[in-house]
């Protein structure tokens, strides 16, 4: 091992070395729209109005291309030679069993979404059908497209954002031995400029990126966590409850950053999961069983059928401030998301074959969502047609109570409202613990385990700026910030995409296949020449297993 190399392990391992730039400016940054939006609410409110307009009118296409592309990529890699390559050494074996890996995934890139839009987005869409579908609202028509669009919206585009995030990171991490940072990920692409000026820009994106999209999932858990209570304790939803349900939770957050990864995300993130699968069992069970079995594969079969004409939809023939709305919305959210979920899933995906992770990241998540939509929503739907709840109306008067109507409509109501009450807090810590992770990872040079009191600075800081737009502007806010700061972060991704097709064709293991193997003495020495300056470690098992 290099002297380099003994470095970059060291500083990847506990605490690592501050990046003071990247950490100024992102905690300055972050400290100015708090204050912002403290000192002068109106003004903030009105920037994030007009910039939401522009982003969409101007980018709104970008939104919808882009996520195309990074499904369509995703799909490539893991059917195509690259996905015999380990995320790591080539004996590495993975460091999380399937299970705390897919739970701590799931809960990550997912979990308080899953819960505020379960019942609130099929009936949305229920009474107010998607434009293009042409559909009447509240009729069978209304139900089949509302699940269709739902399932479009929370299964493959996401998880497709996330693993291409996620696999350059553990690739350049793991497999080429470089920081655990965007930045790191780069340098096939942009050379020694990665640890310059130009890899603090955007290590920085990725900050800010993290920071609003984490603050938006937070937002939404305190929003629902107020109505919660407001429906099962009789505690008045306002503005000032959900800033105490933030302040409580944040709270609750910094007590688990300091029991470490193994500890206190894995198994928190293992609790939701099965206070989730038993909420919906209870749903089910309960619930209209018969017809949900009816909408799962329904559901699916409209999704995949209508796939390609939903992905390319855009403003041109459709109605942009709906698209604005919701697939722009949970496009640009995913996005924002992606620098903390794809860093976090690499985190803990060290060890597996990138057939492997790409399919487990794809294909188990969106199996699980659909299910989820299939019993929550598909439930929310029959309560709704056959007239036992207006759950309409409840959306209508906010989102958040949606999923309490459908409680309400069912046994032991305030039990399985506390129930649910519980899985959004208990989503809320672990987002807060994972984005807080990954932040003082981006802020730390790409160290696997950075300090803790940076941990629990960024968390404070992810909880202050939650509480900042909802006191200026509620779910209108949330939206608009993520949209904006998801904007400049598409373009990092397509480098990311581009920087990791490079790297991956170099790859080794590639090299040692029998259809590349340098023929003569020459090739041979330059191969490992070429190798060497990047990645001895693999190289020199490869001239090892050379036969001579």
């Amino acid at each position: 091992m290099t002297m380099s190399e003994q470095t970059d392990e060291k500083s990847a391992g506990t605490g690592g070395t501050i990046d003071r730039v990247v950490l100024g400016l992102g905690v300055g940054g972050v400290l100015a729209v708090v204050v912002w939006g403290v000192l002068a609410r109106d003004s903030l409110a009105s920037v994030g109005e007009s910039g939401l307009a522009w982003v969409i009118d101007t980018f709104g296409w970008f939104f919808v291309v882009a996520a195309n592309a990074f499904l369509v990529l995703a799909v490539v890699l893991a059917l195509s030679r690259f996905g015999r390559i380990r995320l790591g050494k080539d004996d590495d074996e993975p460091e999380f069993s399937s299970l705390a890996w897919i739970a701590m995934m799931f809960s990550a890139g997912m979990g308080i979404g899953l819960v505020f839009f379960a019942v609130a987005e099929p009936i949305q869409h229920y009474a107010t059908p998607p434009p293009a579908t042409g559909v009447e609202p509240q009729t069978g028509a209304a139900a089949s497209a509302a699940m269709q669009y739902t399932l479009f919206h929370w299964t493959l585009h996401p998880w497709a954002i996330y693993a291409v995030v996620a696999l350059a990171l553990a690739y350049s991490t793991f497999r080429r031995g470089r920081e655990n940072r965007i930045s790191a990920a780069f340098r096939p692409l942009i050379g020694d400029r990665a640890d310059g000026a130009t890899g603090r820009v955007i290590d920085l994106l990725a900050v800010f990126a993290t920071v609003f999209g984490s603050a938006t999932s937070l937002g939404l858990g305190a929003l629902q966590v107020a109505a919660g209570l407001d429906l099962v304790a009789g505690v008045p939803d306002s503005t000032t409850v959900e800033l105490i349900v933030i302040g409580s939770l944040t709270l609750a957050f910094v007590i688990s950053a300091f029991t470490g990864l193994h500890r206190g995300i894995k198994w928190l993130s293992t609790t939701n999961v099965v206070l989730a699968v038993a909420l919906m069992l209870f749903v089910f069970v309960v619930g209209p069983t018969i017809y949900t079995l009816e909408v799962l594969p329904a559901a699916i079969g409209d999704y995949l059928s209508g796939l390609v004409v939903m992905s390319t939809r855009t403003g041109a023939f459709s109605d942009p401030a709906w698209l604005g709305g919701w697939t722009i919305f949970y496009w640009a959210w995913w996005i924002s998301w992606a620098p903390f979920v794809g860093t976090f899933i690499a985190r803990i995906s060290r060890g597996r074959t990138v057939r492997q992770f790409l399919i487990g990241v794809l294909l188990v998540p969106s199996g699980a969502s659909a299910v989820w939509f299939a019993i929550m929503g598909g439930s929310a739907l029959r309560v709704q047609a056959t007239g036992v709840r207006d759950l309409v109306a409840d959306a209508s008067t906010s989102s958040e109570q949606a999923l309490f109507g459908l409680l309400d409509a069912l046994p032991l109501a305030a039990l399985t409202s506390v129930l649910a009450m519980v899985l959004v807090a208990l989503y809320f810590v672990t987002s807060a613990d994972s984005a807080s992770l990954v932040l003082g990872s981006l802020t730390s040079r790409g160290a696997l385990r950075p300090h803790r009191v940076l941990v629990v600075l960024w968390g404070i800081l992810i909880g202050s700026i939650a509480g900042v737009l909802l006191f200026t502007g509620g779910l209108d806010a949330l939206q608009q910030a993520t949209i904006m700061v998801a904007l400049p972060f598409v373009v990092v991704m397509l480098g990311l995409a581009v920087a990791l097709i490079k790297d991956m064709a170099r790859d080794p293991l590639l090299a040692a296949s029998p259809r590349n193997r340098p023929q003569g003495l020459a090739d041979a020495v330059r191969t490992a020449r070429s190798y060497e300056e990047e990645d001895p470690p693999p190289v020199r098992r490869y001239l090892r297993r050379r036969p001579r």
